[in-house]
């Protein structure tokens, strides 16, 4: 079975239908409990849209700045990295770059029109208005109207990359939002995301307990979250 997203088809992943109604606080607290407490990306990456959360399978790629090849070039490098994204993932990009924008307009349109989730970059974007009014979902560093093009080469599509101190391999899931980027290596994405809904449950009976009147230590003793 598949959904529709513009004129794309997208197979379902209910994994990240249901990583994305968790937060990252939640899934920051299953993986340091599980022994990964360094899977957060820097801070300085933001949502382009501050109420933005973003959760899926990753894919991943990588390039580099390279004033030596012309406008033709580049562009090749580019569209095929809007060519390789797979429908219904989240790509991350390493630009190895701080000077000029991996995302714009067109870019993000063609990416939403194909069925990508949304885009994480340690860079830069433009375009910032239009990506927000159409909704594709943009997590990057900074803002420029500096584009790519005869500056920048794509050149490595779902390879690992390292974004910090995190390494980022296609086929991880990750859990975005206003508080941060939270990466979860593939083989415990299901088992990560059970335990994160299961402390969702938990905080819900705190809340409650709270909000009844309980001691708030009380509540921590009896239920082992706060």
């Amino acid at each position: 079975m598949s959904n529709e997203t513009g004129s794309q088809k997208v197979t379902p992943d209910p994994l990240a239908e249901r990583l994305e109604k968790c937060y990252s606080g939640a899934v920051y607290d299953v993986l340091r409990s599980l022994g990964y407490p360094n899977q957060v990306l820097p801070p300085t990456i933001r949502p382009l849209e501050i109420s933005t959360k973003l959760a899926g399978r990753v894919y991943t790629v990588s390039g580099y700045v390279d004033k030596t090849q012309g406008a033709h070039e580049t562009l090749l490098g580019w569209t095929a990295l809007l060519s390789k994204a797979p429908a219904g993932s989240v790509v991350i990009c390493q630009p190895n770059d701080s000077s000029m924008a991996h995302m714009g307009e067109l870019s993000a349109e063609t990416l939403q029109f194909r069925g990508v989730r949304g885009y994480i970059v340690d860079g830069g974007c433009r375009d910032s208005a239009f990506i927000s009014g159409i909704g594709f979902r943009v997590f990057s560093r900074y803002f420029t109207p500096v584009d790519v093009v005869g500056r920048w080469v794509a050149d490595r599509y779902g390879e690992p990359i390292t974004i910090g101190e995190v390494t980022i391999s296609t086929g991880d899931y990750v859990m975005a939002d206003r508080d941060g980027i939270v990466i979860i290596p593939a083989e415990m994405a299901e088992d990560v995301v059970t335990r994160t809904e299961e402390v969702l449950e938990t905080e819900s009976l705190v809340r409650k307990a709270i909000l009844e009147g309980v001691d708030p230590q009380e509540a921590y003793l009896k239920y082992g979250k706060f």
